[in-house]
């Protein structure tokens, strides 16, 4: 039988992130975030790929 992932398995990979992924992961959830609370249906691709540019610069 397989153990269950607890929250800290399932969060690791943000925790042990760089700085600089975490604030992209940060920046995307907020997008996310807005977007539902709109209830938007807008393609999110071109958002999230400007954040990266933005972050990466």
């Amino acid at each position: 039988m397989l153990e269950e992932p607890n929250i800290d398995d399932v969060q690791e990979p943000i925790t042990s992130a760089s700085p600089e992924v975490r604030q992209i992961i940060e920046r995307v959830w907020h997008l996310e975030k807005s977007r539902l609370d709109k209830k938007s249906n807008s393609h999110i691709n071109d958002d999230i790929l400007a954040i990266v540019k933005e972050e990466v610069r």
